[in-house]
C-alpha cells in the first residue's frame, strides 16, 4: 500500500536537488516505521534515546537514526555506537562528550550544530556569538570524535509565515558564514536542517537541506 502522503512529499523534495526527507517517528511504534521503511524510506528521526533504543531492536539494521531532539550528556553512550547524525549538538560540553562517546565505539559521529533561531524561550540551541567564539578558539574542530555536517534549527511555532520564512533566511545566512570563516575546506558541511510537518516548504524554499516531517507521515500525535 503506497503511502500518499511519502509520496507527495517526495515528489515536493524532488524540486530541490539535494534535500531529503527525515520521517520522525517519534512516540509512533516500531509497525509504523517499518510501513515506510518498506517503500523506501531510510532516514527517521526520534527525539528520545530510549524510545529510540526500544523501536531499534526490532527494526531493519541499515535504518539511518537521527537523533533530532534535547539529548543529554549521560545518554549519549546509548546511541554512540549506531547514530547516524545527531542534530542537536547545542553546547560545547556535549560536543565533548559526543566525541569521547564515539572513539569509544572508533566511530566519528556526524553532528549539526543547533543555532537557536525562534524568539520563543522553550527553542534551545547555541546562541550565534557564543558559537562564533567557540568556533574562533577551535574547541569544536579540534574534537576528534565528532564531523560537523552543518546546522539545525527551529522556527517559532507560528502562523505568521513571514516569521518562520525570516528565521529561516537567517539560518541559512549563518550557515553560509560559518562555512566560508571555519569550514571552506569540509566538503562534509552542507547540511541545513530545519523545516518540520507545518513549514517544510518554508524551509525548502529557503534553502532546507533536510526537513524532519512526522505528524504528515504518521498522523497527529
Amino acid at each position: 500500500m503506497i503511502n500518499e502522503a511519502l509520496e507527495k512529499i517526495r515528489k515536493e523534495i524532488a524540486n530541490f536537488p539535494g534535500a531529503r526527507l527525515v520521517a520522525v517517528s517519534k512516540t509512533k511504534p516500531a509497525e509504523a516505521v517499518l510501513k515506510l521503511y518498506e517503500e523506501g524510506q531510510i532516514d527517521f528521526g526520534e527525539n528520545r534515546v530510549q524510545e529510540l533504543e526500544e523501536k531499534r531492536e526490532s527494526l531493519p539494521d541499515n535504518i539511518q537514526w537521527h537523533l533530532i531532539g534535547s539529548l543529554q550528556k549521560n545518554k549519549v553512550k546509548y546511541i554512540a555506537p549506531y547514530v547516524y547524525m545527531i542534530h542537536s549538538c547545542d553546547n560545547l560540553d556535549l560536543a565533548k562528550v559526543i566525541s569521547k562517546e564515539a572513539l569509544k565505539q572508533n566511530r566519528v559521529i556526524p553532528v549539526l550544530l543547533q543555532i537557536k533561531i525562534a524568539e520563543e524561550d522553550s527553542k534551545q540551541g547555541y546562541d550565534i556569538a557564543q558559537l562564533k567564539q567557540e568556533l574562533d578558539e577551535g574547541l569544536i574542530e579540534q574534537l576528534p570524535g565528532i564531523s560537523v555536517h552543518g546546522v539545525m534549527g527551529m522556527a517559532t511555532f507560528t502562523d505568521d509565515q513571514m516569521q518562520v520564512r525570516k528565521e529561516f533566511r537567517q539560518l541559512k545566512t549563518w550557515f553560509e558564514e560559518l562555512r566560508s570563516k571555519y569550514f571552506a575546506d569540509k566538503l562534509e558541511f552542507k547540511e541545513i536542517s530545519m523545516g518540520m510537518s507545518g513549514d517544510y516548504l518554508i524551509a525548502l524554499e529557503e534553502g532546507a537541506t533536510m526537513v524532519r516531517i512526522g505528524s504528515l507521515l504518521f498522523g497527529s500525535r
